[in-house]
């Protein structure tokens, strides 16, 4: 008896402190993606720029370079602004992007952050569409910033709650 509430307790620390290992890591992967999705507004700005390219054909531009789930889903932007079944940039591209970033570990205003400048296209001049895109990696750069600074002591916290709530649990139930 005293062998299987050994091997009880074992399982229900382990599952704890697995919770707060795997809350950590989701942390630092909301992190990696908020890297990542400023990278593609940079992206997306230099070809703007430099390119001197619309943002429909910088998407096609842009899909050999991205990694997936970007890749698929820039692959498709173009695709169908090449087909121009009607739809507008913002829209397709909020479609297709949105399908992207529902897997990813973001919540909602990172999406959003990142989606903004999509539906402010309907500039003819690309300095307005240089600084909405600019104005989305600057909100997608301060919610970063602010969650690197805050990675540490959350990623602690996580890990030493569910230790200790593991233990209180051992406690309670044996």
């Amino acid at each position: 008896m005293g062998v299987i509430r050994f091997l009880g307790g074992c399982m229900i620390f382990s599952g704890c402190l697995g919770l707060g290992l795997w809350y950590r890591q989701q942390f630092g992967a909301r992190i990696k993606v908020l890297r990542s999705l400023e990278h593609i507004l940079e992206l997306l700005a230099s070809e703007v720029r430099y390119g001197r390219a619309a943002l429909p054909e910088c998407c096609s531009h842009l899909a050999a370079d991205l990694e997936a789930p970007f890749r698929e889903a820039f692959g498709e932007v173009g695709r169908r602004m090449e087909e121009n079944m009607g739809a507008s940039f913002g829209e397709v591209f909020r479609e297709e992007l949105g399908k992207a970033l529902a897997d990813l570990p973001l919540q909602e205003t990172d999406r959003e952050d990142f989606l903004r400048f999509a539906g402010q296209t309907g500039f003819s001049d690309s300095q307005m569409q240089l600084r909405a895109i600019e104005q989305s990696a600057q909100l997608l750069g301060a919610t970063r910033e602010r969650l690197e600074r805050e990675h540490g002591e959350k990623s602690r916290m996580a890990v030493g709650l569910g230790a200790m709530g593991g233990l209180l649990l051992i406690l309670v139930f044996l």
